[in-house]
């Protein structure tokens, strides 16, 4: 078990005022319910997702990828004081028919979504059902366990989801080299093999050269093309696989322009859409085109395992941890773009 803190009845955390504004507020610390744990917050990265927070304000306390402890636990439930774990986004039911059938990232009676509809990991203190907390073990930092959630299982659950259609992926194409398109290089070669060529395209040289390090061929779009980028890995006929985790029309076209036939690209990022030829694009050569949603409570304990065997190279998709107290300058440096993934710790 980790040491804890008393939790205190009010607690002061950050408040986002809109215009990329972060004041300071005071937030009850409530106390867990039926079900409920209190955690203390140990970490929390932030997300390309909270940008939309940044810009236009939040009335409750952001953070979505949080690690820490259980520091009060209410009635019905079964997880000890003290036990250190990562949070699940969702706060599924667990009884609708898709959470029966284990696709807990598409419930149909979610209750709340932690730090966007629910107080997140960016305060000291977050309540969550205990469905949410997924223990891990005392030996891992809690940096490196949020790796677990949007890096890890954001990008395994995609490409789960096109193994599902294409099982015999022999390449890979993934638009951009943020922390997702950096999780994307490192899932395909835990999940497809490390002999996988993974292509990856981006304009940032930090980024591009990071993605280097954990193995991908880069290209830089200021110089070249990502066709030019697939042909000069000796890729011959198309990509099999590409992960689009930039969310913009313009990246998913030039993918969906290098997949070969029976490709299968997998949209991972928000935003921009997708226009089709779907005679030309998706029927003559059988492309399928996927959306994919975080990722199934279920797919943590494999994750896990990878994250153990693997750290030191996760580790390096973490670049910056800097305290909540400098908030503000964490948000800088990550919107930059010159950095992997940024942790904020108390």
């Amino acid at each position: 078990m980790v040491e804890l803190t008393v939790a205190p009845r009010v607690q002061r955390a950050p408040h986002f005022l809109g215009g990329g504004r972060i004041g300071v507020r005071d937030r009850p610390v409530p106390e867990p319910g039926d079900g409920e744990l209190l955690i203390e917050v140990r970490a929390n990265a932030l997300c390309g997702t909270d940008r939309h927070q940044l810009d236009s304000g939040s009335p409750v306390t952001p953070g979505h990828e949080v690690a820490g402890v259980v520091a009060a636990a209410g009635p019905a439930t079964a997880t000890a004081v003290g036990t250190p774990g990562v949070v699940y986004l969702m706060d599924v039911c667990g009884e609708c028919r898709s959470c029966r059938a284990g696709a807990t990232n598409q419930c149909l009676g979610k209750r709340a979504d932690t730090g966007f509809t629910r107080d997140g990991g960016l305060g000291a203190w977050a309540l969550v059902h205990e469905r949410q907390l997924f223990a891990i073990p005392a030996d891992l930092p809690f940096a490196e366990a949020t790796l677990l959630l949007d890096v890890m299982g954001t990008t395994g659950h995609a490409i789960d989801r096109a193994r599902r259609l294409r099982d015999d992926i022999e390449s890979v194409v993934v638009g951009g080299a943020g922390p997702i398109g950096l999780g994307a290089v490192a899932m395909s070669h835990l999940l497809l093999g490390p002999d996988v060529p993974v292509i990856v395209a981006d304009i940032v040289p930090f980024r591009l050269e990071l993605a280097a390090t954990l193995g991908a061929r880069t290209v830089d779009l200021r110089a070249r093309s990502l066709g030019d980028g697939v042909r000069a890995a000796g890729i011959r006929g198309g990509a099999d696989l590409g992960i689009d985790g930039a969310g913009r029309t313009a990246a998913r076209r030039d993918i969906l322009g290098v997949l070969g036939k029976r490709g299968v690209l997998v949209c991972i990022g928000h935003g921009e859409d997708l226009a089709l030829d779907v005679s030309r694009d998706l029927i003559a050569p059988e492309r399928a085109v996927l959306g994919s949603e975080y990722f199934r409570l279920d797919e943590l304990p494999r994750n896990l395992e990878l994250l153990r065997s693997h750290r030191a190279e996760l580790a390096r998709i973490v670049t910056h941890r800097l305290p909540v107290a400098e908030l503000e300058r964490a948000f800088e440096l990550f919107l930059s773009g010159a950095t992997g993934k940024v942790v904020v710790e108390p």
